[in-house]
């Protein structure tokens, strides 16, 4: 698995990803824990936080999607983060890494190798032997 390092720009994404959790916290109504931010190759950057329920969906599913309805298909860079986990960075289930997979397996992932350091790393690499679509 190949890591990438970190550059500012990265940086400023976890910042995002925390401050769009930190700035929709709601004191009991809503649990939002994940924020999450992503960069597009075009350089625009959107956040999302996740949504709690009965059928409640990440952060991550909420931000492509707000991307995707913005007219975005080309995906750079993501990251999930919550205040209490280490660096602030929080790692993908597995649902979000298959659906990165299937939208886009070469977008780069932030989150905390098993020294505790933050990296980069490829979607795809998070998920091998995803399953893939495939037409009948």
């Amino acid at each position: 698995m190949r890591k990438y390092k970190l550059n500012a720009v990265d940086r400023k994404l976890v910042e995002a990803a925390l401050a769009v959790l930190n700035a929709n916290f709601d004191d009991g109504v809503y649990d939002h824990t994940v924020g999450c931010a992503l960069l597009c190759n075009d350089g625009r950057i959107f956040t999302g936080v996740n949504c709690d329920g009965i059928h409640g969906s990440c952060a991550e599913y909420i931000t492509i999607g707000a991307a995707i309805s913005a007219g975005e298909r080309e995906f750079v860079t993501i990251v999930a983060a919550n205040e209490k986990a280490p660096n602030g960075v929080v790692s993908p289930c597995g649902n979000c890494r298959q659906m990165f997979m299937e939208y886009c397996p070469e977008i780069k992932v932030i989150l905390n190798d098993d020294e505790g350091n933050l990296i980069k790393v490829r979607a795809s690499d998070l998920l091998p032997y995803a399953w893939k679509h495939v037409e009948c």
